[in-house]
C-alpha cells in the first residue's frame, strides 16, 4: 500500500494499492499486445492522440496541479506551470514528430541507402517525485510518437500523480495498454528489466538508483537512458549584468525548493565582483518566503518530506564541520511541515568530498575564483556533469565556457531550463543518453539501414 503524505502538513492523504505479481504480469502482456498494433499506426493517428492528451492536461490543469502540491509540496504556481509545460510537450511532438521520423537518403560507395527510424517495443520508465508530471511526459510524448508503448514505475510518494497521468491518456482515447502505471516498489524493477517483452528502460533519479538500473539493463543487454544528479555551477564574470545575474541566481537556487537536478547549486564568482555579488545574493536569498504552497505569495514550499529535509540539514552540518560558514538560513523552520529557510554557505573547502555532493535543497555554496581558468577548473571539479549557467558579455569568455565546461548543457546569461525542443541530459556521473528534441525521440528506436 502506498500512502501520500502532504509535506506541508505531515498529514496522510490518499492511499493506493500495490499491484500484485499477477496484476503486473497482466499489464506487461497488455503492453506487449498493444505494441503489435500501435507500431503499425500512421503518424496522423499518433499526432492526433498526442494533441488529445495535451487537451486533457489543459482541461484538468487545476486538479492535476493540486495533486502535485499535496503529494510533494510544490507551490501551486509552479505546479500549474509544470502541467501547462506538459501540454506544450505533447503538442511539440504532435507538430514536429513526423519530420523527426522522416527517412534519410544516404549515398554510399556502392549505390544508395536509406536510414529509417522504427519502433522497438514497450519502454519502462522509472521516474522521480520532484517534477512528477514533466519527468514522465519527457519520456511519454516521444514514446507515443515513436510507435512504442510505455510502462511507468513512479516514485512511491506521488502515486496520485501517476494515476492521474494514466487517467489523462485513457481519457484522450488511447488504446488499451498504450500507457500504464505500475504501482510497484523499487525491488520489482530488476525483474521487469529482465522481461523479454520490455525492450528498454529510462530512469531519472539518484546515482544509486541509476547504477542499479544500469546494472540490470546491462545484464539483459538492453538500452538505457539515465538522467541522474547534478551539482550545477553558476559562474559570474565581471563583464556580466550583475543585478540580473543575482536575481536569476536566487531563482535558480530556490526553484522547486532547491529540489531539481539542474538547480544552480554552486555559485562561482570572479574575485573582482565576489563581495558585491555575495552582498546582493544574500539580500535576495533572505527575502525568499517559505510557506503554504497553495498561497500565491509563497516563493517556495516545503521540501518533499521530513526525510529529505533531514538529509539536507545533515549535509550542511558536515560541510560546517569541515570549515564552511553558514552565513544565512539553511535551518529547519518551526511548526508543521518539512520547511527550511533558504541558505548560503561560504568558505567551503573545495577539496573535501562533501563539497562535491549534490545539495538537494534551497542552500547555495558560494565560491571565489581568481580568473576564468580557475572558475572552469572549479566548475569541473565534481563527479557530475549535467547542467551549468555562465554569465559573461565577453565573446572570448563565452567560447571558453562553451568548450571547456564539462556538462551536457550550458546556459549563457540565463537560468538553465528544459524545453521540448532541445536535448536534455548529462555526462560523467550525471548519466548518459538524451531526452527531448529529436534526440530523445530517437533514443528508443531502431535506426535501420536499408541498402538499395
Amino acid at each position: 500500500m502506498f500512502t501520500s503524505i502532504n509535506p506541508a502538513t505531515g498529514e496522510a492523504g490518499d492511499s493506493f494499492a500495490e499491484l500484485t505479481a499477477d496484476e503486473v504480469e497482466t499489464r506487461v502482456q497488455r503492453a506487449h499486445d498493444a505494441f503489435q498494433s500501435w507500431r503499425t499506426t500512421d503518424y496522423a493517428t499518433r499526432t492526433a492522440l498526442l494533441s488529445a492528451i495535451a487537451d486533457q492536461f489543459d482541461a484538468n490543469r487545476q486538479r492535476l496541479a493540486e495533486i502535485a502540491v499535496r503529494e510533494m509540496g510544490k507551490t501551486l504556481k509552479s505546479s500549474l506551470a509544470e502541467v501547462e509545460k506538459c501540454a506544450v510537450g505533447f503538442r511539440h511532438y504532435a507538430q514536429e514528430g513526423p519530420d523527426m521520423l522522416a527517412s534519410r537518403a544516404i549515398a554510399t560507395a556502392t549505390g544508395k541507402a536509406t536510414a529509417r527510424w522504427l519502433p522497438m517495443g514497450p519502454v519502462l520508465a522509472v521516474m522521480p517525485w520532484n517534477f512528477p508530471y514533466w519527468q514522465v511526459v519527457r519520456f511519454l510524448a516521444p514514446t507515443i510518437m515513436a510507435g512504442n508503448v510505455g510502462l511507468l514505475k513512479h516514485a512511491s510518494s506521488v502515486q496520485g500523480v501517476a494515476a492521474a497521468i494514466e487517467e489523462m491518456v485513457i481519457a484522450a482515447g488511447a488504446p488499451a495498454g498504450l500507457f500504464q502505471n505500475l504501482a510497484i516498489k523499487s525491488d520489482k524493477v530488476d525483474a521487469l528489466i529482465a522481461d523479454d517483452r520490455i525492450v528498454a528502460v529510462t530512469l531519472t533519479g539518484s546515482e544509486g538508483a541509476g547504477m542499479k538500473v544500469a546494472e540490470a539493463a546491462g545484464r539483459a543487454l538492453k538500452k538505457v537512458v539515465l538522467e541522474l544528479g547534478g551539482s550545477d555551477p553558476f559562474i559570474v564574470m565581471p563583464s556580466a549584468d550583475l543585478d540580473q545575474a543575482v536575481k536569476t541566481a536566487v531563482t535558480a537556487r530556490i526553484q522547486n525548493t532547491g529540489q531539481s537536478c539542474i538547480c544552480a547549486k554552486r555559485m562561482i564568482v570572479h574575485a573582482d565582483i565576489y563581495d558585491e555579488f555575495l552582498a546582493k545574493f544574500t539580500a535576495g536569498m533572505a527575502a525568499v518566503k517559505a510557506g503554504d504552497p497553495m498561497s500565491a505569495d509563497t516563493d517556495m514550499g516545503p521540501l518533499s518530506s521530513e526525510e529529505q529535509r533531514q538529509t539536507v540539514l545533515d549535509q550542511i552540518a558536515m560541510i560546517e564541520k569541515e570549515g564552511a560558514k553558514l552565513i544565512l538560513g539553511g535551518e529547519k523552520l518551526p511548526g508543521k511541515g518539512a520547511y527550511m529557510s533558504a541558505g548560503i554557505l561560504v568558505d567551503v573547502p573545495v577539496d573535501h568530498a562533501v563539497a562535491k555532493e549534490e545539495l538537494f535543497g534551497p542552500v547555495a555554496m558560494v565560491f571565489r575564483a581568481a580568473d576564468i581558468d580557475a572558475a572552469i577548473a572549479l566548475a569541473n571539479d565534481v563527479p557530475f556533469g549535467l547542467g551549468s549557467s555562465v554569465w559573461t558579455n565577453d565573446p572570448a569568455e563565452r567560447e571558453q565556457f562553451e568548450r571547456y565546461i564539462e556538462a551536457g548543457m550550458t546556459a549563457v546569461n540565463q537560468m538553465l531550463a528544459s524545453s521540448p525542443e532541445a536535448p536534455f541530459g548529462g555526462i560523467k556521473r550525471s548519466g548518459h543518453g538524451r531526452e527531448l528534441g529529436p534526440y530523445g525521440l530517437h533514443e528508443f528506436m531502431n535506426l535501420k539501414t536499408v541498402a538499395g
